[in-house]
């Protein structure tokens, strides 16, 4: 299947509804009901892992869900592992809608993976997010090694689009805090920048599929009701000062031609090379925001998901 056949297929099986720019009366449950809920039933090669299980952990405000994935060959525990965030504007996702995504890095790594259910807008507004990525990093620093079987000192944290913000975020808030930092980044075309996404040129694939200008403030609006805090380091990682971000741990970036993030991810990583960080990015020309959920369509989704499992385990030194 051609990606433009894969791209056909899941557009017509799943679509947002046109938003107005400041519709926040729309239905989030509905929104998130229809969010990425994919069959991934008869999708080939589906890995097959050694355990799947729930978690619960310890969020910013009380007890939050946590799924761990281990991979057949991760050895005895403790081990190399990921502390995943996923994306979906801090509005929608969960543990379920990248479910896939995280058993193919788990397959990809060879290490355990631990994806958080964090709080999510509009009923739970900026910073909650933020603090739960926090807790959860706290948690696996004093509970990892006994309870998910990961070494927090051999720990990457990775996360797309929202969710690589929260993974660049508490990257910089180690630095920040001089705490333990994450071994390694993984960032799934992040969002870095919360500020503005208006300003720039998009093509009509860039601006009508999975983030367009009109969702992007929907988003905004729902987890940022203070527009003043669109600069807040939290929010826009992309313009925390340069001197917290020079001791940051190495990062992969991926970023995809089809996606108005498109141009900060690759800003980021030039960024970090200017600064002495270890940066390097895959570039999918071809891809829209969010590919990584197609892995039932496109061979080539499958594969990214792999490949960058791969890099961030030999990154932990699990490969």
């Amino acid at each position: 299947m051609t990606f433009d056949d894969a791209f056909r297929s899941f557009r017509d099986r799943f679509s947002f509804p046109e938003l107005k720019p400041l519709d926040l009366k729309l239905p989030v449950d509905r929104l998130r009901r229809e969010f990425l809920r994919i069959d991934y039933s008869a999708e080939p090669d589906a890995p097959e892992l050694a355990d799947v299980r729930l978690m619960i952990i310890r969020g910013a405000a009380g007890p939050i869900k946590a799924r761990l994935y281990v991979p057949l060959g991760a050895g005895v525990p403790p081990g190399p592992g990921i502390l995943f965030f996923h994306g979906g504007g801090f509005v929608l996702g969960d543990l379920d809608s990248h479910d896939m995504l995280c058993r193919r890095l788990a397959e990809g790594s060879r290490c355990r993976v631990l994806a958080v259910d964090y709080r999510l807008a509009p009923e739970h507004c900026f910073p909650c997010a933020h603090d739960d990525a926090l807790a959860a990093w706290a948690w696996l620093q004093e509970h990892g090694s006994a309870k998910a079987g990961i070494d927090p000192a051999r720990c990457a944290v990775a996360g797309d689009s929202a969710g690589g913000n929260l993974a660049a975020y508490l990257c910089q808030q180690m630095v920040r805090a001089r705490g333990p930092k994450p071994a390694f980044q993984l960032l799934l075309y992040p969002l870095l920048q919360f500020a503005d996404i208006r300003s720039k040129k998009m093509s009509p694939q860039e601006s009508g599929f999975f983030i367009s200008a009109n969702l992007f403030e929907f988003f905004r609006r729902h987890y940022l009701p203070d527009l003043t805090c669109a600069m807040d380091p939290r929010m826009s990682p992309l313009f925390a000062p340069l001197e917290e971000l020079k001791a940051l741990p190495p990062a992969h970036i991926i970023v995809c031609g089809w996606d108005p993030l498109h141009d900060e991810g690759l800003a980021y990583g030039a960024k970090l090379r200017g600064l002495g960080v270890q940066a390097s990015e895959r570039e999918y020309t071809s891809m829209v925001h969010g590919f990584l959920n197609l892995t039932p369509f496109s061979s080539t989704a499958r594969q990214a998901a792999r490949e960058a499992g791969e890099i961030t385990g030999k990154a932990l030194g699990a490969l």
